[in-house]
């Protein structure tokens, strides 16, 4: 099959060149797809934590420069020799997770979320914050015509990974489930859980998040600078589910204690720092500590047709490329997920 392509031209990208070394806007070439390879024209990009591991040179490996940005709504507008997903130019697709290599022990098991050698959208290989970028089909997912772009870009990073993470959590319709964390993650945990059918308590820092949370479908406000979450939880029988979003070691471990027996704490905050929880707080109770990561990008189509039927939607900002970034960099708002939306 031959590839189907727009006219070359330049466009704007705004790169890492080095690690700390904060963002810049070049102009490049528009890339021509290779083989097995498709060209989105990027029309938003979410900004999202794992942004700043790039911005910073956390994560091991990385190529400079480099481009981030994973959370990316577009259109097809060209597809490389071997594509068969995505051969209709204008298709409008949500990119997501970063390719796998079908080949190690996992992939062969369809465990595509662990492949040993997965790549990572805007990690190991140029993301969203550019106006056109390249990808692997399997990377991405068709978005919904009645979901904007501005909402199905952090649909595919925070929502998959609040919604895959709960409907595999165990929980059932009426249990008690809790949300740590109202910001850009937790407030899509909290109306998840809410659509679910969960008991859902919201637990934030201060009593001015006690509203939003309302809003977003909690059941109960749990203020964790006034009260210990963990008691209050444990006074409502204990949490079955404890989504732990807010990259805060120390406040997770703090949650353990108000499981319930067989309850199961899954964290989805990135964080360094180790947990510090006591063997015998697991084996009394038969508690569980779990970790998630987002999902496939079949994840991300349950994801977007979920929130289709349920009206769950991110709560988006919008900016021109440049003002974004200096918006995402500031220290009041440094990396707040879904929190902005860069448009290109």
């Amino acid at each position: 099959m031959s590839a189907t392509a727009v006219a070359v031209g330049t466009m704007k990208v705004a790169q890492i060149s080095k690690p700390g070394g904060g963002f810049q806007i070049v102009e490049r070439e528009i890339p021509e797809p290779g083989a097995g390879q498709v060209r989105v024209k990027v029309n938003v990009c979410g900004v999202c934590h794992r942004d700043a591991l790039v911005v910073e040179g956390s994560w091991p490996g990385i190529s400079y420069p480099r481009a981030p940005g994973h959370e990316i709504a577009g259109v097809v507008d060209a597809v490389g020799a071997g594509v068969s997903e995505w051969k209709k130019v204008s298709e409008s697709p949500s990119v997501g997770t970063g390719g796998n290599d079908f080949t190690c022990p996992e992939c062969r098991r369809g465990d595509f979320m662990n492949c040993r050698n997965q790549k990572v959208t805007g990690i190991s290989y140029d993301g969203g914050y550019q106006e056109h970028m390249l990808a692997p089909p399997e990377a991405l997912a068709a978005i919904p015509d009645s979901i904007r772009d501005v909402d199905a870009g952090p649909l595919m990073c925070t929502g998959i990974t609040t919604f895959n993470s709960l409907r595999h959590s165990g929980a059932l319709p009426g249990d008690l489930v809790a949300v740590q964390g109202i910001g850009g993650v937790g407030h899509l945990g909290v109306q998840f859980a809410n659509k679910f059918g969960y008991r859902t308590a919201a637990i934030g820092r201060g009593s001015e998040n006690a509203a939003l949370a309302e809003k977003l479908g909690a059941n109960l406000y749990i203020d964790s600078e006034s009260v210990n979450a963990a008691e209050e939880l444990q006074k409502l029988g204990g949490a079955r589910v404890i989504l732990a979003t807010a990259p805060n070691s120390k406040t997770m471990t703090e949650l353990v204690g108000g499981l319930s027996s067989n309850g199961k704490l899954i964290v989805i905050g990135i964080s360094f720092d180790p947990l510090g929880v006591a063997p015998v707080q697991l084996i009394s109770g038969r508690k569980a500590l779990q970790g998630w990561a987002s999902g496939t990008a079949a994840d991300g189509e349950d994801t977007l047709r979920f929130c289709e039927l349920s009206g769950v939607r991110p709560m988006t900002e919008t900016f021109p490329l440049a003002d974004a970034l200096q918006k995402a960099g500031s220290k009041k708002n440094r990396w707040s997920p879904t929190k902005f939306g860069i448009s290109l």
